[in-house]
């Protein structure tokens, strides 16, 4: 099938790890606004087909998939039990993301966008699955390729379709982002907002000072009691009655042993799982070139002049420099050139193609020529290499023994717990509890959030006793420990409580609601007196604030008692020294400042911080301004009826319990 792939030199036999998940993740949109709402309309899809988007049929069988392949691979040692709960949720998840990539697919299309076969061609070769097909530079082979495809569970056409699905949808992305920009103002302001400092005096009020200082009399407790009897109706929880026994899965499996023929059945049916990447450590130094203008043309001369600094720091390395120093002096990436140019290790995938192209080519040791990318200039040094390989056996095998041996456990408890469950419903829990040598524990009443002994936190087992009915025979449920067998033997309905009951809750509620009042009120005189006195330090004195001074603080600094400084305590930013703010809520304090001193920063902090705010609102509107898009064109194809959802579907795929087939 690409047959026109095959280059010379000697095949290298690799096996492709978690390709399904691999290409899960290339179809994957992260960016879909909103939900599955909407009507179906009229032609709506069949049995089995969850959507259709411009007459491409979507299918349950489609949307289970790729739950299941998002579900693993984001819980790649996942218990099943876990994943079963999770899947209703993912399939929701999954459905989105097939109906909006199908949308996307379809506007690209009809916008005239193309993907070539030789754009296929240098992406299989160059980008993320190189290493998988072309270890070294080295096709393994149309064999070995069509075989692990077919593991897989896939064609060779169905997935360079996919490889191609995934490339048209960067073009669109790339039109519709790249006509965002910004401009020097936006740049200025943003630079501004974000490192203006700030310095002034607070006063500081407390609700808690003011809770201590209120006694309220019976009368008023007794009437905020009536008064909010509708909260308290029934507050006091429905409660039950059960006897139990636990089956104990740690205990099972302290008894467990694992063979060594047993590990190594495990490790060979889950080989992918060990395979170790293609990898290179790489340190680098970056001069950034200019981004495109609002016109989309870009200044000629900057990059000119970017491609002369680099030249001249090239110069430096090859007369000796470290690069390590040069990095922390020279480079443009602040990530990196604190830590004198390192990026660790990287794979296949995780930069840009040119950056990628020549770290894996380097040998160890060697300083490249100029690199350049969408970034600008870099010159790469690679320090270290590591081929992709498959972890032994005896390297996994401390990873391999305590899943074995719990999956094991979980199978030879679960056995036990119906064996106990059998002989309970036949002859009385002490008897069955007694024949397994299981101690049976008879609880108090309880409500669904309490803890029993010997279960610990176990939501599953209370949803289970809570729902059982009057009379019931014994059951079993999940708990944090392994399983019981339990039987229920009483029930005591919700009640409302007495005042006498919870006289002490209607005090604490009363203070706290009346403090708050009082906070408010206080925080607000407070700022009324300092500004007609213009001195906050007075106003506090009369009202028993206290005072404080803060440090120069940033937008996004914290002060105590006053809290975030990008909340409501922001105004300060916008405020002269000697101006006094409002009242300033921070949870159960308020405070009122007095601004001492406004910091602006410099042209020279604007100059060396300029391109990186600049890159970072220009991210910003690219992603707001694509993600608008998508969640325009949803909409559109939606109302025209060119997207056509099965609510049945839909709500079947998304149920508890509906991972048949998966």
């Amino acid at each position: 099938m690409i047959r026109f792939l095959q280059t010379s030199g000697q095949t290298t036999k690799y096996i492709l790890g978690g390709l399904l998940l691999i290409i899960c993740a290339s179809m994957v949109i992260t960016l879909i606004p909103g939900g599955l709402g909407g009507d179906v309309f009229g032609g709506a899809p069949g049995k089995g087909i969850v959507a259709k988007v411009d007459g491409n049929e979507i299918s349950a069988d489609d949307v289970r998939t790729t739950a299941k392949q998002m579900l693993q691979q984001q819980m790649p040692q996942g218990n099943a039990a876990n994943m079963s709960m999770l899947l209703p949720f993912f399939s929701q998840r999954a459905a989105e993301q097939l109906i909006t990539r199908q949308a996307m697919l379809s506007e690209a299309t009809r916008m005239g966008l193309r993907v070539s076969p030789e754009e296929v061609k240098e992406e299989l070769q160059h980008g993320r699955y190189a290493a998988t097909f072309f270890p070294g530079g080295n096709f393994i082979g149309e064999q070995e390729y069509n075989d692990m495809l077919t593991r897989a569970n896939l064609t060779p056409a169905k997935f360079e379709e996919s490889v191609g699905h995934d490339l048209l949808l960067t073009k669109l992305q790339a039109l519709i982002s790249g006509t965002a920009s910004v401009s020097d103002s936006e740049i200025h302001d943003q630079f501004v907002k974000q490192n203006t400092k700030v310095k002034f005096d607070y006063a500081v009020l407390k609700q808690d000072d003011i809770k201590k200082g209120l006694h309220p009399t019976d009368s008023e407790l007794k009437a905020y009691y009536q008064s909010h009897l509708s909260s308290y109706a029934n507050s006091i929880p429905e409660k039950r009655k059960i006897k139990y026994a636990v089956i104990d899965s740690n205990k099972v499996e302290s008894g467990v042993t694992v063979s060594q023929d047993e590990l190594q059945s495990y490790y060979q049916q889950h080989r992918d799982a060990y395979r170790v990447p293609e990898q290179v450590k790489v340190s680098h130094i970056l001069i950034k070139t200019p981004l495109p203008g609002a016109d989309g043309k870009v200044d000629e001369k900057g990059v000119a002049e970017a491609q002369r600094r680099a030249e001249d720091l090239l110069k430096q390395l090859k007369s000796g420099a470290k690069l390590e120093d040069v990095a922390k002096k020279y480079s443009e990436d602040p990530g990196s050139a604190k830590e004198g140019g390192s990026l660790g290790w990287i794979g296949r995938g995780q930069t840009v193609p040119e950056f990628e192209k020549t770290a894996f080519s380097l040998p160890k040791g060697q300083i490249s020529d100029l690199v350049k990318s969408s970034y600008g200039f870099h010159i790469i040094r690679v320090d270290d290499k590591q081929d992709a390989h498959m972890k032994p056996l005896d390297e996994v095998k401390s990873d391999i023994e305590p899943a074995l041996k719990h999956q094991k456990a979980q199978q030879l408890a679960q056995r036990q717990a119906e064996s106990l469950l059998r002989d309970a419903r036949t002859q009385g829990m002490d008897a069955a509890a007694a024949k397994q040598n299981i101690p049976v524990i008879n609880s108090d009443f309880f409500a669904r959030r309490d803890m029993l002994p010997g279960l610990g936190p176990s939501p599953q087992f209370m949803e289970a006793v809570f729902a059982a009915q009057e009379k019931a025979p014994p059951d079993l449920a999940s708990t944090s420990q392994g399983t019981a067998v339990y039987e229920l033997l009483a029930i005591k309905p919700p009640a409302t409580p007495s005042f006498e009951e919870i006289r002490t809750r209607v005090e604490d509620e009363f203070k706290t609601e009346q403090s708050r009042t009082l906070l408010t009120q206080k925080a607000q005189e407070l700022s009324d007196r300092a500004k007609s006195a213009h001195d906050l330090k007075k106003a506090a004195k009369e009202l028993g604030a206290s005072m404080k001074t803060s440090d120069l603080v940033l937008p996004d600094g914290q002060v105590p008692d006053v809290g975030s400084m990008s909340g409501q305590a922001a105004v300060a930013f916008t405020m002269k020294p000697g101006e006094i703010s409002g009242p300033i809520s921070s949870g159960t304090d308020a405070a009122v400042l007095q601004i001492l001193e406004n910091q602006q920063p410099t042209d020279a902090d604007f100059a060396a911080k300029r391109d990186q705010i600049r890159d970072s609102l220009l991210q910003g509107k690219q992603q707001e301004r694509f993600g608008l898009f998508v969640s325009n064109l949803v909409d559109e194809m939606t109302k025209s009826g060119k997207i056509k959802r099965n609510q049945e579907e839909l709500k079947a795929l998304t149920r508890a319990g509906s991972e048949s087939g998966m």
